[in-house]
């Protein structure tokens, strides 16, 4: 004799019983999913420009780095102002709430100071590339040019005329 228990309890387990549940109606009411990224993109803030530091590198801390980068102007970022990161901190992390993830530690830097260093940094490979090109433009001939010092490319089809 069969129990009614039993009974219900195979047609739970059998997988042509219950159409209606069909999964593809599930599916097409999901959105879709992309894996997460490695490091977190914090939410924009007006007036700060964000970047992830190196604070270690193969378990050695790298003090020199995180030093050099504070001095610039960069802040490190604390986990309670961003929610929206969902991180946990990490067990050995030395920046007691700063948001680090592998070795690395998100910092701001007002958009003020951004735009000075990036000036600063333009400039400084301006320079440089000036004397290089002051260098080897020195042994140059007239009637030997060694390079045009036009630094654009052009495209042209057909004859160029």
């Amino acid at each position: 004799m069969v129990d009614e228990n039993t009974l219900a309890q195979e047609e739970d387990q059998d997988p042509r019983a219950n159409r209606e549940h069909s999964t593809r109606e599930l599916e097409a009411r999901t959105e879709s999913w992309k894996p997460p990224s490695i490091l977190p993109v914090p939410d924009k803030q007006d007036g700060w420009v964000f970047r992830w530091i190196r604070v270690s590198m193969r378990g050695d801390s790298d003090n020199t780095n995180v030093s050099k980068r504070f001095r610039e102007g960069w802040v490190s970022v604390k986990l309670e102002d961003h929610p929206e990161l969902q991180l946990l901190s990490d067990i050995d992390n030395r920046f007691d709430g700063a948001a680090v993830v592998g070795g690395l530690m998100l910092c701001k830097m007002p958009v003020e100071t951004h735009r000075a260093k990036a000036k600063y940094v333009a400039g400084e490979a301006s320079q440089a590339m000036d004397g290089v090109d002051n260098s080897f433009l020195r042994e140059e001939d007239a009637r030997m040019p060694l390079l045009k010092t036009e630094r654009r490319s052009r495209v042209t089809f057909g004859d160029g005329s």
